[in-house]
């Protein structure tokens, strides 16, 4: 170890200013909620972890599917569209608003971030930004999304990426960090009979 001084003083470090949006027992009785209900619900009881989402203020579109290891945060700053799925393990870190949009795919172990640190700063200051994902995009395995982050419609973002900057609509992207790559060609349903 050595003796160098550190760049931070985290004994100044102050989140006064930051609002979770609810009250603090409010967060905790929703944190016991999500740790018990769902991870104790069954696969096939989809519609029941929905409703509790719902009821604790997430805006979940119809024919959402969502994983009983998922977790998210805070519910309330949380909007799902219709018939997007969100896969195991999956975290949406809700410090800010995630906006889901409809028909995507949030694959398993991946990580939506919408906080941050000032690297700048000695007290090691809380930075928020949301993030918001189009319609039919499909974010595969194991990839983090940070803070500020819009991905476009219909995009892909490959397995293990981190996405630290917008991805344009209708690419398939991917790395770390992710870079578009190739154009996603859209593919008509087969009319063989």
């Amino acid at each position: 170890m050595t003796n160098d001084q550190p760049f931070v003083d985290l004994r100044k470090y102050n989140q006064s200013w930051f609002d979770r949006g609810r009250p603090g027992w409010y967060i905790l009785f929703w944190w016991f909620v999500q740790a018990i209900a769902f991870p104790l619900t069954p696969q096939p009881l989809n519609i029941l972890r929905c409703a509790l989402l719902r009821l604790f203020g997430a805006r979940i579109g119809k024919g959402v599917l969502i994983r009983p290891t998922a977790r998210f945060t805070y519910p309330w700053k949380v909007t799902i569209g219709d018939y997007s799925w969100i896969g195991d393990n999956v975290v949406l870190y809700s410090l800010e608003q995630i906006h889901i949009g409809e028909h995507c795919v949030i694959s398993q172990k991946s990580y939506l971030c919408t906080g941050s640190h000032d690297l700048r700063d000695p007290a090691f200051g809380l930075k928020t930004a949301s993030i918001t994902i189009n319609n039919g995009v499909w974010v595969a395995a194991d990839c983090f999304v940070g803070p500020g982050v819009q991905i476009g419609a219909n995009a892909v973002i490959g397995a293990r990426s981190s996405v630290f900057t917008n991805m344009p609509s209708g690419q398939v992207c991917w790395g770390s960090p992710c870079r578009p790559k190739t154009v996603r060609i859209k593919l008509e349903p087969s009319t063989n009979s």
